[in-house]
């Protein structure tokens, strides 16, 4: 379970982070990357939580944000597999300039 709380911990601050991006460049849709260790009908209850917490946000899925979904069918092993696919996939990231870091 501590698990899954720190993947959506980490879902929830990347969603931040593009809150920034979306400020500079208003007509693009953000892409952000869910990595889990388990399976996707395993995680149904996570990926809705962690929707329902984007909505709050102002954030709809599909409409003013991507959401790419990896899961690692319970394999460790495949993790770094899945999380290079999204790196390949050039999901967002933090693009503050460096005076504007916490």
């Amino acid at each position: 379970m501590k698990k899954k709380i720190s993947v959506l911990t980490l879902c929830a601050m990347l969603v931040v982070l593009c809150v920034a991006a979306e400020a500079q460049q208003p007509t693009k849709v953000p892409r952000i990357g869910f990595l889990d260790s388990s399976t996707a009908s395993g995680s149904a209850v996570l990926v809705e939580a962690f929707r329902q917490e984007i909505r709050k946000l102002g954030w709809i899925e599909g409409k003013n944000i991507a959401i790419e979904y990896r899961f690692a069918e319970q394999k460790n092993e495949r993790l770094s597999e899945l999380a290079a696919d999204l790196v390949r996939i050039k999901a967002d990231r933090d693009e503050m300039s460096p005076g504007s870091r916490v």
